[in-house]
């Protein structure tokens, strides 16, 4: 398949066979290893032209707290008309792309009678350990995490189910939950029914009969909100799927939609790409505080920062958390960013959002779920069946993972090396089309999980 230099300025080229990278001249010990255009660590050891470039002569040259300046640098950024699609409009005027009943848990000591409830109405169900036993800010993350679920417009009903004596009873859930549809969203407090299993099931095919009154409707697709997300990430990543999102979330964007990039470890290193895109002041201090902030995190366990990439990654090429980030990035496409958002806030501003929280599959598809994106673009160079309760696309950096596990993948991403354009209309119209109601692998098969980011007591 030969290999790929993909800037000018790199002095390593990669290997489209298996993602690994190789020295394109002499590099000398202590010089900084270059691709992407930017640094990816410093060589351990003298590496010759030619020689594998890998863990054995690469380290990372993260550290800890940085200091930035802020260099708006304007993106050339060009603009599409809006396109439709068929959607469910909701009171507030947000827009589902989706009708489902869902069963929010306040605490995870009910978690099989929402699993019981969901066998007998096919209501989807997220089991999850929290809503009890946790203080302070860790407590209220679980809060508001589940706040962005209960009130996401890709539910069409919403059974509230808690136990009744857990510290995110149903009472506390709903000071921060502030205003809702209360036609769409019920409560059920187990310990307050003889039968709470009869009454959940008798709640759930209530608002099933609701929502069979809803009627999909033609929209624009400014409306939709697309969530960004790699997993199991490859030498090839930042080469085929990573930089094709790129180019829908721009085109997204472009016409006046929202697309939430997170996975905030993975964009040390890369940071500063983002920072110079930074709409103003206030958002470049909000990103740094971002970044900064997880690295105190990391820090305050005594962890490096660099602690990063996974064996998985590392097998597939990726050695260095700044060559990571440099990759993952990419999914952000060239868009101004507008905002900053924490972890559990929901989106109020279109445009490129970024969005804190960590890197890991199943916590970051439930922090963009909960943000309010209506579906996800995931990336992925070794595949993995993990789904979000919204739709969760596929699209590998490889064609052999996509032909071999094709009950995972939805769109081969190595086909942008070959037509990028081709490559991104054929994406943008999968997007088009799940918007408006064509499942995705992961609905196919039922697969839809989420977990709660925790940092703090459990009492």
């Amino acid at each position: 398949m030969g290999s790929i230099l993909i800037n000018e300025k790199d002095n390593v080229e990669v290997s489209l066979e298996n993602g690994h990278k190789y020295a394109l001249r002499d590099i000398k010990k202590g010089e900084k290893v270059i691709k992407y255009g930017f640094p990816i660590g410093i060589a351990s050891e003298d590496i010759k032209k030619g020689e594998h470039v890998h863990s054995h002569n690469l380290k990372t040259a993260l550290s800890g707290i940085e200091n930035y300046t802020y260099n708006y640098k304007e993106p050339i950024f060009k603009k599409n008309q809006p396109v439709k699609i068929s959607a469910y409009v909701r009171k507030n005027g947000d827009i589902g792309i989706r009708n489902d009943i869902w069963i929010i848990n306040t605490v995870g000591c009910v978690n099989n009678t929402a699993r019981r409830i969901s066998e007998k109405t096919g209501a989807f169900y997220f089991p999850h350990p929290y809503g009890c036993s946790q203080l302070g800010d860790d407590h209220l993350r679980t809060q508001k995490i589940l706040k962005g679920l209960v009130k996401h417009p890709n539910a069409g009903g919403v059974l509230v189910l808690g136990l009744g004596c857990e510290n995110n009873n149903i009472r506390e859930l709903k000071k921060v939950l502030g205003d809702y549809d209360e036609d769409r969203v019920k409560f059920l407090n187990a310990q307050d029914r003889d039968d709470e299993e009869a009454e959940g099931i008798r709640i759930a095919k209530e608002l099933q009969r609701q929502t069979q009154k809803d009627k999909r409707e033609e929209v624009s697709a400014e409306k939709l909100k697309i969530g960004l997300k790699c997993g199991g990430s490859d030498g090839l990543s930042g080469i085929t799927a990573n930089p094709l999102v790129g180019r829908i979330s721009d085109k997204i964007i472009s016409m006046g939609g929202t697309a939430v990039l997170t996975e905030v470890p993975e964009m040390f290193g890369a940071e500063q790409i983002l920072m110079d895109r930074c709409v103003n002041e206030e958002v470049f201090r909000k990103t740094v505080k971002l970044i900064n902030g997880f690295k105190k995190y990391f820090i305050s366990y005594n962890q490096p920062v660099s602690e990063n990439p996974s064996p998985g990654n590392k097998e597939g090429g990726i050695t260095t958390l700044e060559e990571k980030s440099l990759g993952c990035v990419q999914k952000g496409g060239t868009a101004a960013v507008s905002d900053v958002l924490d972890y559990g806030d929901i989106i109020k501003t279109s445009g490129l959002n970024l969005l804190n929280g960590p890197g890991n599959d199943i916590c970051a598809v439930t922090n963009l779920t909960a943000a309010g994106c209506h579906l996800i673009l995931f990336t992925t160079g070794r595949g993995t069946p993990l789904g979000a309760p919204v739709p969760t696309v596929k699209i590998s950096t490889n064609t052999a993972l996509a032909k071999r596990k094709p009950g995972w993948i939805d769109f081969d991403g190595e086909k942008f090396l070959k037509n990028r354009e081709k490559a991104a209309d054929g994406l943008f119209s999968l997007i088009i089309e799940t918007a408006s109601g064509k499942e995705c692998k992961n609905e196919e098969n039922g697969y839809r999980e989420i977990a709660i980011f925790k940092d703090g007591v459990t009492l």
